[in-house]
């Protein structure tokens, strides 16, 4: 099969195109002819060793095993399965819940030995991945693309809300809002517990499209006076914040968050450490939550509700899966809105 494996840490020359034998379903398992899977920050932090100290960078201490197929948004058809699996599944379309875990349900996401497809196990940029038949979901919607922008942008929205429990009415901060998983809080945070959204981005011109996810107001991150402006806007401090930028805001939204005010972090696209003046947390009553991923309790919510209609795919643009050093590049640039995805059944131009 095709496939693009990452050869160690580093820059986009790590990523290659190589033809390697498809792999074969263990017990319980399926194979899984890849669709289409959408791009996340974090197999682009795994390749540059964002994640671990001494660049053993993954979701276990020992850092990834190289070479690795990165990718964990992932849909497809399901063509083969291993043994104790009913052959009924055969030709489902299912999308991939992206981790394994021994952990007791709502607490999976941060037992020890939490393993990533992607990360720990070759994942979806192939023509075929190999799944535990049990994390295989039904796709919530017809188009794989579609299907595909959920998996872990919106588990992971999914339980940064669920940290806040946002009740009707009130005012949430959603930093990095034009992204994978800031669109996502925009939505799940105003559609499904009907708070109020201010969306921060880089590019004003994404104002209506932002709007039109929910959001009632719309303010650029560039702005010099960010923190007046959104205390003017919205009358006072706001209740809660959704975060993934990290340092470039973090004074910002603990000076704008109210007193007994909720910051959830997800992420750090805007720098991985920061200063902070512990008088300015514990003065304000402010609670911190770390999110990473989400229960598959979440998970199944999460899909129901886009299997409703209640939240939207939002694709900025697709690439062939040859071209996958290329959409990690486009990935990294501002001005996006949702989610990258590769398509291997998809042929480069020549």
């Amino acid at each position: 099969m095709k496939a693009v494996q990452v050869t160690g840490y580093g820059d986009i020359d790590k990523l290659h195109v190589v033809h390697i034998e498809k792999p074969h379903p263990k017990e319980n398992e399926v194979l899984i002819k890849v669709k289409a899977c959408g791009i996340n920050n974090t197999e682009i932090w795994m390749r540059e060793g964002a994640y671990g100290a001494d660049k053993e960078s993954g979701w276990r201490p020992e850092g990834v095993q190289f070479p690795r197929i990165p990718g964990s948004d992932i849909t497809g058809t399901v063509v083969e399965v291993g043994e104790n699996v009913d052959k009924s599944i055969l030709g489902r379309n299912v999308v991939v819940f992206p981790f394994t875990s021994s952990g007791e349900e709502g607490t999976e996401h941060y037992a020890e030995d939490m393993s990533f497809i992607g990360s720990e196990y070759d994942g979806g940029y192939a023509e075929y991945v190999a799944w535990p038949e049990s994390l295989c979901f039904p796709m919530p919607l017809e188009d794989f693309s579609q299907s595909a922008v959920f998996s872990v942008s919106g588990l992971t929205a999914w339980h940064m809300v669920e940290q806040i429990r946002p009740k009707k009415e009130e005012t949430i901060l959603v930093t990095g809002a034009n992204g994978g998983v800031g669109s996502m809080n925009v939505q799940i945070a105003s559609k499904i517990h009907g708070a109020k959204v201010i969306a921060l981005v880089g590019d004003p011109s994404l104002r209506d499209r932002m709007k039109e996810l929910g959001a009632s107001h719309v303010l650029s991150y560039k702005s010099a006076h960010l923190a007046e402006e959104i205390l003017e806007l919205n009358g006072g401090p706001v209740d809660s914040v959704l975060d993934v930028v990290g340092d470039a805001l973090f004074k910002t939204v603990i000076k704008v968050l109210k007193k007994g005010g909720k910051l959830c972090i997800s992420g750090s696209i805007g720098g991985q450490t920061t200063h902070v003046d512990l008088r300015d947390i514990y003065l304000k009553h402010i609670t911190i939550y770390g999110s990473v991923l989400g229960t598959r309790k979440e998970f199944k919510d999460m899909l129901d509700a886009v299997a409703k209609g209640k939240l939207k795919p939002i694709i900025d643009k697709t690439f062939p899966l040859e071209k996958a050093a290329e959409a990690q590049t486009y990935f990294k640039q501002s001005g996006k809105l949702g989610k990258i995805v590769l398509l291997p059944e998809e042929e480069s131009e020549a």
